[in-house]
Parts: C-alpha cells; structure tokens; sequence
C-alpha cells in the first residue's frame, strides 16, 4: 500500500512538472490564458504583475475552504497536494526555462499538449490541482447544473476576460484552441490510444463464423442474444475484440463464410483479458 502511494505520488509530481513547463514555457508568456485559475492568473499577471503560481495559490485558498465547507474534509485536502506543488513549480521554473516561441499558434498547440499530458498524469494517478474543477463541483452542489457546462462556462469567462484585457480577440481563439488540445490530450493520457478494434457481427451464418474467428483468428468470440425489429426474428450478434492488424484478417474471414453479413467496426481505448494486457491496479 505504501508502495503504490509513492508511485502515485511520484506520478502526480511529474505531472505537476510538466502542466508547469507547459506554461512557463509557453502559455504564460504568450498571453494565452487557456481558461480556468492558471488562465485568470495569467491575466492578473499582465495586468498587476503579480507571479503566476501565487496568484493561483491565493485563488483557490477560498475554493478549498468552501470545498471543505459543501463537499467534505476529503474532498477539499485531495487536492492540496497537486495545487501547492503546481504554484511553487510555476513561479519557481519561470525564472530559467527558455521561451522557445513566440508565435501564438505554436505556443498555444505545444503548451495545450504539454499541459494536457501534465493534467493527465496528475488525473491519472487520482491526484487533482485544485482550480475550476473544485469550482464548478462546489457550483453543482448549489445549483445541480452538469459540471461539463459550468466548466465550460467558467473557461469561457475567463477567455473573454482575456480577450477585452490584451485588446486581441486573435489571443483569445488561441486560448479557445488551447483548451480544446488540453481536453483532448488529457483523455488521452488517461484511456490511452486506440490499439484494439471490437466488432459486432450480425450474420445468417454466425455459428460458422464463431468458429472461423475462433480457429483461425485465435480471438475469443461472444455471442450476444439479439432481435431484429424489421423482420421480428431472434438471432445471434457476435462481439468479438482484435488488434489493428487483425482487422482485415477478420473481414475476409467473414465475408468469405456470408458475403450479406452486417459488421460494426469500432474503436477501443482499452482491453484487459486473455489475449491482451493483464488488469494492473495503478
């Protein structure tokens, strides 16, 4: 057990880690205020001048005081860890990283990148960094609203503020952009890429095509019990999971045996069983 906590602690560090490179390095001198408290203290920066990393400190002090208040001890203090290591690494990387562009497109697509593999660590191995996250779910607990559209609310709020205080709407699309590649690479972090394909087969001829996949693929196959609505008739519809290589071995496989069967090809993030990776608890 306290093995897996220094593994998850670990983890969450350099997480921590790369979410402050990511903006140090390119957000927060490009004036990209990507949404939510690092975007709000960006903002605060250019205007009061004052560090990053405090001013994200100093917002969610009250955050987690009302988080402890609606939502409990163990909510508020699980992310007291990843909010005081990310202010201290923001404010104290910024003094000797480089800024490696200043062109807003490339900053805003490396520091969205960095900052979502960052989040995604931190996410990952159940840490959190505080901000509108522990803001839209003390919001929920008030007005029940789904917190997706309050985070988003209060992204978008801080992306305006953004845009009416540099004077350019240009840099807020970039913070918009941002946003939409943080998101984007954090499920990534966290389901991983697609390496598995799963098919439902809906055939005329599935016993002949279960034995097929069986022999030759040497993939399990499941046999889920279906009705059609159209013709009122019972029947098979086979689920079975592959790798990317497989996929077109499978195909000829089952238009060889029914030329007329209906496939459904669709991605999955991941599989753990017999044939592919073992459960692992992280």
């Amino acid at each position: 057990m306290k093995f897996k906590s220094v593994v998850e602690f670990t983890w969450v560090t350099a997480g921590v880690i790369i979410t402050a490179l990511g903006l140090d390095m390119f957000l927060i001198p490009n004036k990209i205020a990507a949404g939510g408290v690092s975007g709000a203290a960006t903002v605060l920066h250019y205007v009061l001048g004052l560090p990053v990393g405090l001013t994200m400190l100093l917002m969610n002090i009250p955050l987690f005081a009302m988080g402890i208040y609606r939502l409990g001890l163990t909510f508020g203090f699980r992310s007291l860890y990843g909010t005081l290591a990310l202010s201290v690494a923001i404010d104290g990387m910024a003094r000797f990283l480089p800024v490696p562009t200043q062109e807003p497109l490339l900053a805003s697509l490396y520091g969205g990148a960095l900052v979502g593999v960052g989040l995604g660590l931190v996410f990952r191995y159940r840490g959190t960094t505080g901000g509108t996250d522990l803001a839209a779910a003390i919001l929920r607990s008030y007005t029940g609203i789904n917190i997706g559209q309050l985070l988003f609310l209060v992204d978008a709020t801080v992306v305006l503020a953004a845009g009416l205080t540099f004077h350019s709407w240009e840099l807020a699309m970039y913070a918009l952009l941002t946003i939409f590649i943080t998101a984007w690479v954090i499920d990534l972090v966290q389901e991983g890429i697609s390496y598995a394909k799963a098919f439902f087969i809906i055939s005329d001829k599935t016993d002949d095509i279960a034995d097929a996949v069986l022999t030759r693929l040497d993939r399990g196959v499941t046999a889920l019990k279906g009705r059609g609505l159209y013709t009122n008739t019972d029947r098979d519809v086979l689920l079975t999971v592959v790798n990317r290589s497989e996929v077109s071995r499978l195909k000829e496989v089952v238009y060889e045996i029914d030329p007329a069967a209906f496939l459904v090809l669709t991605d999955v993030r991941e599989v753990l069983g017999e044939g592919f990776k073992n459960y692992r608890r992280e």
